[in-house]
């Protein structure tokens, strides 16, 4: 079975997770142009997938796990300054800032698990 994580999967799971382009790239361990092909879907006109390697760190990224180094996980932890656009959108909206281990933001950023 094969599965594909399409453009706008991808873009909400960022998005979900409150990253920034950068943040996202950072996270994932890659450079902020390549997060930008897998959210437009193309590269110079040729489709760009997003590989299983990454969606599987994205997943794990959802699920709070920020490393893991064979034996045991590192919790994953935005940076500030993601913290604190959460945490204003929160006030706005009256709502509570999801935790980054909830089973909502789990289910709504893991696209690949639905």
């Amino acid at each position: 079975m094969t599965c594909e994580m399409p453009p706008k999967a991808f873009k909400q799971w960022r998005k979900s997770l409150g990253l920034s382009q950068k943040g996202a790239a950072k996270a994932l361990g890659l450079k902020t142009r390549i997060v930008q092909y897998y959210e437009k879907g193309e590269r110079e006109g040729k489709k760009v997938e997003v590989p299983l390697s990454v969606r599987l760190a994205c997943w794990a990224l959802a699920q709070g796990v920020g490393d893991f180094d064979g034996s045991g996980t590192e919790p994953f932890e935005p940076d500030e300054k993601t913290k604190r656009k959460k945490a204003k959108k929160a006030e706005e909206t009256g709502e509570d800032a999801p935790d980054q281990g909830s089973d909502e933001l789990a289910a709504a950023a893991s696209p690949i698990s639905q």
